[in-house]
C-alpha cells in the first residue's frame, strides 16, 4: 500500500473591505508612515469594524469550498487556528461549520498566536495520514483589532485582520507535507501576552481599567528570540531532510517585521524573489497570514514546488514545516 501523504489541495483567503493606512494611525496615536514602514515594512493593513472572526473564516471557506467543488457536507473535520475566538467556548471552529453547512464536520480550536497555522497544518497533516480521514479543513484567522489598544504605538501599528484556509486531501504521489518541527517556550509569555481574560485574570473592572485584555509586548525581546529560532528551525529542517538553497522554491514566513523574514530568507541562503512576503499591504494577521501568502501566490505555485512555512509567535511558539505543493493552478 502506498504512503499516504496529506496535501494542500486548494487555498483560500478572505481581508475585510475597509483599509487603515500608517498616515490614519498617526492621526490617533504618536507615530508616522516613516517610523512603522522603518521598523516593521508595514504600509497599511485591513481592519474588520463589523464581525467576529468566525465570518473572516466562514468567508474563506467558502471561497476554498466553491473552487475545489467541495460539497460542505464532504468535510470530517475543521482545526482553526486563532487568538482571537468569537467567544471563550464554543470552539470559533464549530461556529465556522453552522455558518457554512459543514455539519458532518467536527472541530476544535488551537492557540499557537503566529505560530498556529503550521501547528494546526501538522496537525491536520496527521488526521489524513492516518488514513482515517479524507478531507479536513486547516484555516487560520485572527481579528486582531479586537485585542489592540489604540493608545500603544508599540502593537496597534503592527497587527491587521484576516484570514485564509486550506483544504488537506491525501496524496498517493509523494505530494503534501514532508516533515514538520515545532518549538514552544513558555517562559517567554512575559514579552507577548493578552494578560487577563483567562482564568489566571478573568475580566474586573480592574483588569478593564488596566487595559490588561489587550496586546502587551516588549518588542526587543521579541525581535530577539524571533530572528534567532525562526531562522534556525528553517535552516535545521532544510538540513535534516537534505535541502539546499537551490531547493528550495520558496520560503513562505510568517508576516510580523520585515526584518525577521530577511534575516530568515538570509540563513536559509535564499534571494529575494523565493521569498513570500506582502507584510506591507496586511501587516500581521497572526495565524492568518501564512494562508494569506499562499493564497497570494498560488497562481506561481507549481505541483512539486518545494515550500518552507515557518513561524514565530507569542508564548513563545515557533516552527517550520516542508511540504511538496500538489496542484498547479
Amino acid at each position: 500500500m502506498s504512503t499516504i501523504t496529506a496535501a494542500i489541495t486548494g487555498v483560500c483567503g478572505y481581508l475585510p473591505e475597509e483599509i487603515v493606512t500608517n498616515e490614519d494611525l498617526s492621526k490617533i496615536v504618536d507615530t508616522s508612515d516613516e517610523w512603522i514602514t522603518s521598523r516593521t515594512g508595514i504600509k497599511e493593513r485591513r481592519i474588520l469594524r463589523n464581525g467576529a472572526s468566525s465570518d473572516i473564516a466562514a468567508e474563506a471557506v467558502k471561497g476554498l469550498l466553491e473552487k475545489t467543488g467541495t460539497d460542505p457536507m464532504d468535510i470530517e473535520l475543521v482545526i482553526l487556528a486563532t487568538v482571537t475566538p468569537d467567544y471563550p467556548f464554543p470552539a470559533t471552529a464549530n461556529v465556522v461549520c453552522d455558518k457554512v453547512g459543514m455539519k458532518n464536520a467536527w472541530g476544535y480550536d488551537l492557540i499557537a498566536a503566529c505560530s498556529g497555522f503550521i501547528y494546526a497544518l501538522s496537525t491536520g497533516a496527521s488526521f489524513i495520514e492516518s488514513g482515517k480521514y479524507k478531507k479536513v479543513i486547516v484555516i487560520g484567522v485572527d481579528k486582531m483589532s479586537s485585542i489592540l489598544d489604540y493608545e500603544d504605538r508599540t502593537t496597534c501599528v503592527i497587527f491587521g485582520d484576516g484570514g485564509g484556509a486550506v483544504l488537506l486531501e491525501p496524496n498517493f504521489e509523494g505530494m503534501g507535507v514532508q516533515d514538520s518541527i515545532l518549538r514552544s517556550d513558555g517562559s517567554g509569555r512575559q514579552y507577548l501576552i493578552q494578560p487577563a481574560g483567562g482564568s489566571a485574570n478573568p475580566p474586573t473592572h480592574e483588569t478593564v481599567e488596566q487595559r490588561m485584555h489587550f496586546v502587551k509586548q516588549e518588542g526587543k525581546q521579541v525581535f530577539k528570540f524571533a530572528v534567532t529560532n525562526m531562522a534556525e528551525v528553517s535552516a535545521e529542517i532544510m538540513e535534516r531532510n537534505n535541502l539546499t538553497a537551490d531547493d528550495v522554491d520558496w520560503l513562505v514566513p510568517h508576516q510580523a517585521n520585515l526584518r525577521i523574514i530577511d534575516a530568515t530568507a538570509n540563513r536559509m541562503g535564499l534571494p529575494k524573489e523565493k521569498v513570500m512576503v506582502n507584510i506591507q499591504r496586511y501587516g500581521n494577521t497572526t495565524a492568518g497570514t501564512l494562508p494569506l501568502c499562499l493564497w497570494d501566490w498560488e497562481s506561481q505555485l507549481k505541483k512539486g514546488d518545494n515550500l518552507i512555512l515557518s513561524a514565530f509567535g507569542g508564548g513563545f511558539t515557533w516552527g517550520a514545516v516542508y511540504l511538496k505543493w500538489a496542484y498547479n493552478s
